[in-house]
C-alpha cells in the first residue's frame, strides 16, 4: 500500500526536524508531505535545505486548509491511505504501524489516535480536556458513536475519505467537524490508543482567550453539518 503522511506546519522552525526524523526512524515505509501554511519563519527555509518533501502555499489557509492541500496531494498521486502528523513534534510516528494495521484489517474507513483510552503521556491541559469531554458528548449524541479524542489530529482515513476530504473539509478547527462529517456517511470509525506528546516548541493555534470561541464556532458547525444534505 502506498502511504502518505501530511504534515501540516505553520511557524515549526522549532520541530520540523525533529519531526522528519522521527519519521524516517520510526516510520520508513510511509511518505510524507509538508504543507508550509506560508509560515513567517525558518520553516520553508529549513525544508528546503534539507530537501525535505514540501509544499508552500502562496497565502495562509488555516490548518483546515493545509490539511485538506494534504489530501488533495495524497488522492491525486494515486496513495491508498494517509495520516496526519502534526509538525509540532506531538505525534509519535511509531503509532503509524499499528495504525494502519488496524484501519485494513477491521476494513474500517478512519482510524483515531486517542489519548484518553489507556490515559498514557501528555493529556492536554485541564481547560482543553473540558472542551475535549464537551466534544465527546455532543457527537455521541449527534452520531450514536463515542469518541474519546475528537480533537485529535492524528488521524488515518483510507483512500475513501482521502477524496472526501480533497474535495470538501472544514476549514477552521476541522477535526470534530469532519467526524461528524463521516460518521453521518455511515463510514467505519474506530480509536486505538496512543502516547501523545507535549509541544516542545512554537505556539499552539488555540490560545486560552481563543477556547471559548472556538467551543461556539465548532458547535455550530458540526450542527450544521447535522442538517445538510
Amino acid at each position: 500500500m502506498k502511504k502518505l503522511i501530511i504534515i501540516p506546519a505553520y511557524n515549526e522552525s522549532e520541530n520540523i526536524q525533529k519531526t522528519i526524523t522521527a519519521i524516517k526512524n520510526e516510520a520508513p515505509d510511509f511518505d510524507y508531505v509538508i504543507i508550509n501554511d506560508c509560515s513567517k519563519d525558518n520553516t520553508r527555509k529549513i525544508c528546503e535545505e534539507n530537501h525535505y518533501n514540501i509544499i508552500n502555499l502562496p497565502i495562509n489557509l488555516g490548518i483546515g486548509g493545509a490539511v485538506q492541500t494534504g489530501y488533495r496531494y495524497g488522492y491525486e498521486e494515486g496513495y491508498d491511505l494517509a495520516v496526519q502528523v502534526d509538525g509540532d513534534g506531538q505525534h509519535d510516528p511509531k503509532f503509524l504501524r499499528m495504525m494502519a494495521d488496524h484501519l485494513e484489517k477491521n476494513n474500517l474507513d478512519m482510524v483515531i489516535g486517542s489519548r484518553f483510552i489507556n490515559k498514557e503521556g501528555f493529556q492536554s491541559s485541564g481547560t482543553r480536556r473540558i472542551g475535549i469531554k464537551y466534544f465527546t458528548i455532543l457527537i455521541q449524541i449527534l452520531t450514536g458513536k463515542k469518541i474519546t479524542d475528537p480533537t485529535s489530529g492524528l488521524r488515518m482515513a483510507n483512500r475513501e475519505i482521502m477524496k472526501i476530504f480533497a474535495y470538501d473539509y472544514p476549514k477552521d478547527y476541522p477535526e470534530p467537524e469532519s467526524i461528524v462529517a463521516i460518521l453521518r456517511k455511515k463510514k467505519k470509525v474506530e480509536e486505538i490508543p496512543v502516547i501523545m506528546k507535549a509541544r516542545e516548541g512554537g505556539v499552539s493555534s488555540i490560545s486560552p482567550k481563543k477556547s471559548i470561541y472556538y467551543m461556539i464556532k465548532v458547535t455550530l458547525a458540526i450542527l450544521i453539518e447535522c442538517i445538510r444534505k
